[in-house]
This record gives C-alpha cells, structure tokens and sequence, in this order.
C-alpha cells in the first residue's frame, strides 16, 4: 500500500464576494482537511473566490443592457483576482504552511475580461499552472470569457506515501471544471496524457451530477475528486438576486452541495456531501488506476485507433505540460 496518499475535497462557498474573508476561509478549512484528516491535496470548488453569481441576471435582455447589470458588472469584476496577486501569494503562503497541494477555483480577471480558472499551487513550488474553463455555461457566457488551448495542464506531482513515510508517489493531475465535463474531447484529452486524479471544481448540486462523476471516472480510470459550493443566500451581498425576493431569508439554499471522491473502478470513497460546508477526505490508491485500466483504457487498448482518428491541438506556453 505504498502507492497512496490522502486526498480531501472542501465543500463550501464565497463569503460574500469578500477576498480577505474567503482567504481566511480557504486558510481555515486547508487546515481542518490537514490536522484533522492528514490531507495531502485539498481541491476546492469553482469560483470559490470572486464568486458565483447565482440567479444574477446582470440586468439583460437580448439587445439590452440595463446600467444597474453593468454596476453589478462593476462588484463582480472587484472581487475576482489576477495571477500573479496578493491573492495568490497568500494562498502560496497558505499551501507551503500546511504541506498541502491546492486546486482551488478563482474568478480571474486578466485586463477588462473574467475567466473562471482553476489554480494549481504546491507548497515547495507555489503556484504552477492554471486552467481557464473552455466553455462557460448559458448565460455565464455573459461574464465569464473562453480558455482556450494554453491552460490545459495534466500535472504530475511527488507525494510521500500516506502509508509509507520515506516513500514516494507520483501522481498526474488535471482539472475540468463543471460542465466542461460534458465535453468528450476535452476529456479524452485528459485521459490520453495520464491523469490520475481528475479534480471537477463545479457549481453543479444536480442528482445527476453525480452519475456524471461516476462515469467519469470509470471512462477514465482515475479517481474523480468533485468540489461543489454549498451556498446559502447569507453567503451573498445583502442586495444579491435571490430565487424568490419574496421569500428572502439568510438559510435559503442557494447551491446546495454534492462534492464527493470516486475511485477508478466507480466506488464512492467519500461523500457526497449535501445540506452543509464541510470536508471530505479519502485515501487513494494509485494502483487503483492500473487495476482499473487492466480491461479499460479509453485512449489506449480500448480506442480502436485503426477505426478512430483523436486529433488535438496540443496546449502551448507555461505550465501547459
């Protein structure tokens, strides 16, 4: 069992659209996953910081914007961050103090436009790489701009082994963010290069979501760690768009959870977690993906290359291998 390390996932939301408080939170739970479950890598969920904005119209319609959506614009755009920042040196600071690895979803702000990004930070190395959501969603398209091929890292990182110290492991990570996991091709372009340990930052607290996270992980053969916000409207500026302005009250759900860690094989390791913040933490086996991929290998003796043709453009600039 030397081929294992331990792996939490953080289930909780933005406080607020407020750096700092968000910081401190990000501060506290690593910590929580490490003293309490002995975390090597913690992913947390998309837009953890900067925010997301549920049930925000940004005042539109289709050939209209009206000038309130583009003063929400205004805040939404103050509480994302750029890389490099203050914002990510602390989270450096907060990785290398604990030992942990970090995946953590950011609302990025690069000249006028947003991303919604995943980071990669190591706690020798700071931060590595990130990746920029290829495709947002329905209306995040409105706030959100397109990544594109240069932010498609599939990392690998050293560990010391969970079981035994001394020992180490290497393991392969990537990450796909919310419904960017319903594109074949980008995850078949992950599994081609190795990963090992697929982080899904998503918004997503669907029921279906988590036979997304399941079959992901079976197609794959990796183990699937999902991060999703838990939200209630307190966690919102007071003035936030709500389901039902009617009805305001602070322990209103607004995204309600579901993060979990799936194995190679299907298993549900931890989670999924509903109805609350918290953290989830499993232990995984990287064997478990060789044993998985012993009658499985989508990009390999299971991808019948004689009859189909994968073509990608490969990533290009840092960190993109």
């Amino acid at each position: 069992m030397a081929n294992t390390i331990r792996a939490s996932v953080v289930q909780t939301a933005t406080a607020a659209y407020s750096l700092e408080a968000t910081l401190d939170k990000l501060e506290r739970l690593t910590r929580l996953a490490k003293e309490r479950d002995g975390a090597q890598l913690a992913v947390f969920p998309e837009a953890f910081i900067g925010g997301y904005p549920k049930m925000s119209t940004f005042g539109l319609v289709v050939g209209e914007r009206r000038p309130e959506g583009r003063d929400e614009f205004v805040r939404y755009a103050k509480a994302a961050i750029e890389i490099p920042s203050p914002a990510i040196t602390r989270i450096e600071q907060i990785s290398k103090e604990t030992n942990v690895f970090l995946v953590v979803g950011v609302i990025e702000r690069d000249n006028g436009t947003l991303y919604c990004t995943a980071v990669f930070v190591d706690p020798e190395q700071g931060y590595l790489a990130k990746h920029r959501k290829l495709v947002p969603t329905a209306m995040e398209r409105i706030i959100w701009g397109q990544g594109d091929g240069s932010t498609l890292p599939v990392l690998t990182k050293t560990f010391e082994s969970a079981d035994t110290p001394g020992s180490s492991v290497k393991a392969k990570l990537s990450a796909t963010i919310c419904w960017e996991n319903y594109m074949p091709l980008l995850r078949t372009f992950y599994y081609s290069h190795g990963t090992q340990i697929y982080c899904a930052p998503t918004v997503d607290a669907r029921p279906a979501w988590q036979h997304t996270m399941t079959h992901i992980a079976l197609e794959g053969r990796c183990f699937v760690l999902s991060a999703c916000q838990f939200a209630q409207e307190k966690d919102y500026p007071a003035d936030h768009a709500v389901a039902d302005a009617n009805a305001r009250d602070p322990n209103n759900v607004m995204i309600a959870g579901g993060s979990v860690i799936i194995s190679p094989l299907g298993k549900v390791l931890a989670g999924p977690l509903l109805g609350e913040e918290g953290v989830i933490t499993a232990e995984l086996d990287l064997d478990d993906v060789l044993r998985g991929k012993f009658d499985l290998d989508v990009t390999g003796h299971y991808a019948r290359n004689d009859v189909f043709e994968f073509r990608l453009r490969e990533p290009t600039g840092p960190g993109s291998r």
